[in-house]
């Protein structure tokens, strides 16, 4: 149906009619913030966060290693104990729920690639100094510096299945399988995964960008704060813009919690279609 200005419905008229995906009662309860735009036509909140919690309902959850290689190693230092431990937990909870996966990345763009698109405009083409390179839109200590960070390293099994792949954007799910699908969306499709732990490097570029094409495609979204880092001084704003944004900020100690205490795998599709690219249920 197309659209028009006509057939639009003011909130007021919408929320007479019925609508199973949406709980009324809850919906006319006022957000609980503490602060309103002064003046705002609709008193608009300024404050906005994730009103679920982890252990609100059964979940298939997938843990995201993003970009976690050798070549980022310099940064990586404070996080990779973090990490070890996220892949660890999920590993054993993998071991006994197929509700469970483990996804690794690594950053791939070369100089030479041959691909020339708007990060590589953005980006520009300074600071490519053989000795002391800068630019950060390409890898340049070649095929070692893709390899997986050898702490948390997939292994061949993992590889083998297809859960380590080579992304060319900053976005996890940026990357296509031949029919011009989503690599990582179909695979975790595949699984009826609906909740998404992400993990890695860098916190204002891939692991940001990867938290809104997660929550894009319906997945619920985690970031565990303190096992993501970035070579910049955008850290904590980072992190404050995905936790009021699009994804949930917990610490490692919560995480490896609800894993170890409280989590249950849910039924497939209980939550999320697998159809449409954004994730709605059928009907």
């Amino acid at each position: 149906m197309k659209v028009t200005e006509k057939n639009v419905p003011t909130l007021k008229e919408a929320l007479k009619q019925p609508c199973k995906h949406r709980d009324m009662e809850l919906a006319l309860q006022p957000m609980p913030n503490y602060s309103r735009t002064p003046g705002g036509p609709n008193d608009t909140p300024l404050s906005f966060w994730a009103s679920w919690n982890l252990a609100d309902r059964p979940r298939r959850i997938a843990l995201l290693l993003d970009d976690c290689q050798e070549e980022y190693r310099p940064y990586a230092g404070q996080i990779l104990p973090n990490m070890v431990k996220m892949v660890e937990t999920f590993r054993a909870a993998r071991s006994k729920s197929d509700g469970v996966c483990i996804a690794w990345s690594a950053w791939s763009r070369r100089f030479d690639d041959g691909i020339s698109n708007a990060m590589d405009r953005w980006y520009g083409p300074h600071g490519l100094r053989p000795d002391d390179p800068e630019n950060a839109a390409y890898v340049f200590t070649g095929s070692a510096g893709l390899k997986p960070l050898s702490e948390i390293a997939p292994t061949d099994a993992e590889v083998s299945d297809g859960w380590f792949y080579h992304g060319k954007h900053l976005d996890m799910f940026w990357t296509f399988d031949e029919n011009g699908k989503s690599y990582l969306d179909e695979k975790l499709k595949a699984h009826d995964i609906d909740t998404i732990v992400i993990v890695g490097l860098w916190t204002d570029e891939c692991v940001l960008s990867t938290a809104y094409a997660g929550n894009s495609r319906g997945y619920d979204v985690v970031v565990v704060g303190d096992a993501v880092a970035t070579a910049t001084a955008n850290q904590e704003t980072a992190l404050t813009v995905a936790n009021s944004t699009v994804a949930k900020v917990l610490s490692t100690e919560e995480v490896l919690a609800y894993m170890k205490n409280d989590f249950t795998t849910g039924s497939p599709g209980a939550v999320k279609g697998t159809r449409h690219p954004d994730g709605r249920k059928p009907g």
